[in-house]
């Protein structure tokens, strides 16, 4: 049997192994399986996260988050899990509504699946999703102005946030870099952040659709809390087991 104590590498690498698997470790219980105090896991969590291999957060550590891809790459990735998810996110929506639909590649699949009859008005910061959508003859389209961002795939900024506060949503579908049962919904880019804080605040009910490598996982910027998110769809695959306790709906896509 391995002396934890003794072996700092040997322990460190355990952790890592167990971030791997889960994405997220819990001070208290790696003190307990590896029969060492919590200050030595505190230390050992540090220096896992000045190596770059995890985030810390309260009670533990998160599996650090790679930088995101473009736009175009993360689009080809995942196809059949986003897919998934996407069309769970379209029977969402209600007739004669306003929706604000957000960038990201699991909402540009989900148009393929909102019906050509529901009458909606869908506000969007994606100019690739302006473009899926721009033959419905039904309800209305509006493309936010802005800077585009080639990793976000999204128009950002100023002129964006302020043709977002004279706009009221009855749903916004909002994307997620990372979600935490503690560190809530982040994002990868500050500019990205404040811009789904504005959303958030001017929408009555809020959609998070999340693959399962986003969950549970920490960016850099914070967006919101859970308890901020009404409904989190996720996959089959995605383990939700840490936010049991957590104020928001979670709805399995089928």
């Amino acid at each position: 049997m391995t002396d934890y104590d003794a072996f700092p590498d040997q322990r460190q690498a355990m952790i890592q192994q167990m971030l791997t698997d889960k994405g997220r470790v819990i001070g208290t219980d790696l003190a307990k399986q590896l029969g060492v105090s919590e200050h030595t896991i505190r230390r050992d969590l540090q220096e896992l996260a000045r190596r770059g291999i995890c985030k810390k957060v309260y009670g533990g550590a998160v599996s650090q988050m790679v930088q995101s891809a473009s736009f175009e790459v993360r689009a080809s990735q995942n196809m059949q899990e986003k897919s998934q998810v996407a069309r769970h996110c379209a029977k969402m929506l209600k007739a004669d509504s306003c929706v604000f639909i957000d960038a990201g590649s699991t909402y540009l699949a989900m148009v393929e699946f909102i019906p050509e009859t529901l009458a909606l008005t869908i506000v969007t910061n994606s100019p690739q999703i302006a473009a899926a959508l721009s033959s419905r003859s039904r309800g209305e389209l509006i493309l936010l102005g802005g800077k585009v961002n080639p990793l976000t795939g999204s128009t950002l900024g100023s002129d964006t946030v302020k043709q977002i506060n004279d706009m009221i949503f009855d749903q916004a579908f909002v994307g997620v870099c990372g979600l935490d049962p503690q560190a809530g919904l982040t994002a990868v880019y500050y500019d990205d952040a404040c811009f789904k804080k504005e959303v958030l605040s001017q929408s009555s009910e809020v959609i998070a659709a999340v693959t399962a490598e986003k969950m549970p996982q920490v960016a850099r910027y914070k967006v919101a809390s859970c308890e901020d998110i009404d409904v989190a769809v996720v996959s089959p695959q995605t383990n939700t087991s840490d936010f049991s306790h957590i104020g928001m709906r979670i709805e399995v896509a089928e």
